[in-house]
């Protein structure tokens, strides 16, 4: 089914963009991997119209039930790509989704992982973007960092490149689907955790918290999900540092994409997310009419 508008996430910035976009008569769908942040707040009392303090998750569920009466789509399922430049595609998991247009609201990129040594090597063998970086890498020796279903899918887009590929849990056990697990056979599995990064220039390995040294000459990040500056690093989306750029209409430099919320930084507010939704749903409402005119 091709769509008018896909949304990722179901913060209050994608909810508010979908509002709109279905009462435009848009045929919308949001996809999304569990909540935010904001499900563990316990009480807001500063948001507009609560006369009685609200917690984060009844918040968020309400908004949901609010654009599911409107019709929208809902799909629980990973992000792992977005491919097109005329129409979107948007690669999940288990499936793949087209719309005419794409708002990226899944929120603020996450923490890094902890690891000496891991951001002064970042550009110098280590790297978040499989897609963007596995072609400098054939024939060579890989490490990809990582223990969820998103590791296994980065591990998978490396395989056309090298056959040598290790995936370091960093302490963690698997936590994969069986569909994800397929992904991975016959990969090598390190699940003890790392101490440093090393390397000289350029980086040649890890020391092990078992004092053991491992050697690789890239290692991937794939730690948790993607977030939103992943997704957008992947697609050629301007970033600054970690915030996806946007104008004043939300757009990004790439025309039928557009974001919303935590993911483009600023104010960490439920307010200020629910603007930039309404902003970005109305903006993307705009380019798919003027599409269709077009068609």
């Amino acid at each position: 089914m091709m769509y008018d508008i896909i949304i990722l996430g179901k913060g209050p910035a994608g909810i508010q963009a979908s509002l709109y976009t279905a009462r435009a008569n848009m045929k919308t769908l949001i996809i999304a991997n569990g909540w935010g942040s904001l499900e563990k707040a316990e009480k807001i009392e500063n948001y507009y119209g609560l006369p009685h303090p609200i917690s984060g998750e009844e918040l968020l569920h309400n908004g949901v039930k609010q654009t599911q009466a409107l019709g929208v789509d809902f799909i629980e399922d990973e992000v792992v790509a977005i491919n097109g430049y005329e129409e979107v595609e948007v690669i999940t998991l288990h499936g793949k989704y087209q719309a005419h247009a794409l708002i990226i609201a899944i929120g603020a990129a996450r923490k890094k992982v902890r690891i000496d040594g891991l951001t002064k090597f970042e550009g110098k063998g280590v790297s978040y973007c499989a897609v963007c970086d596995g072609f400098f890498y054939r024939d060579k020796k890989l490490g990809i960092l990582g223990y969820k279903d998103y590791t296994a899918h980065e591990a998978y887009e490396l395989k056309p490149f090298t056959n040598d590929i290790t995936i370091y849990t960093n302490g963690n056990e698997l936590e994969m689907s069986s569909k994800a697990k397929k992904l991975i056979e016959g990969m090598k599995i390190v699940k003890e955790k790392i101490s440093e990064i090393i390397g000289t220039d350029i980086v040649s390995g890890a020391i092990l918290e078992n004092d053991n040294k491992v050697t690789f000459d890239g290692l991937f990040v794939a730690y948790e999900s993607a977030s939103g500056s992943e997704l957008a690093l992947k697609m050629g989306l301007e970033l600054d540092k970690q915030s996806i750029v946007v104008n004043d209409k939300f757009e990004t430099n790439i025309p039928l994409i557009f974001a919303a919320g935590d993911c483009i930084g600023g104010f960490k507010q439920v307010s200020k997310a629910v603007g930039d939704g309404a902003i970005a749903g109305k903006s993307a409402i705009e380019f798919v009419r003027n599409k269709k005119k077009n068609l």
